[in-house]
């Protein structure tokens, strides 16, 4: 990944519902007023602790930093954590660019 895609700022959804139950994080799309319980996502310690970084406002690189700080991880671990994450994430519709601040 080049340094400009490590800039690529990304956030979550809007039709989606996290909540944390029993030591887990779950996804919940949301479908018009009802949760679409076929296609729930559930997040390890880290894929939530990046979930909740998409906030529109950080790019993968802080992310990334953030993630070394926080864990004990090399960091080509945790870059492929990172790319793995945001591109099921982005195939899912879960989290998108955030081409606002590009």
């Amino acid at each position: 990944m080049s340094a400009e895609d490590w800039s690529r700022i990304y956030q979550r959804a809007e039709n989606i519902v996290s909540r944390k139950i029993a030591g887990e994080t779950i996804l919940v799309p949301i479908r018009g007023k009802l949760a679409d319980m076929q296609n729930i996502f559930t997040l390890n310690t880290v894929g939530a602790y990046i979930w909740d970084q998409l906030d529109g406002t950080k790019s993968l690189a802080h992310i990334l930093e953030s993630v070394l700080d926080h864990f004990e991880v090399s960091r080509q671990e945790a870059e492929k954590d990172i790319l793995e994450f945001i591109s099921r994430t982005s195939e899912t519709g879960l989290a998108a660019e955030n081409n606002d601040n590009a």
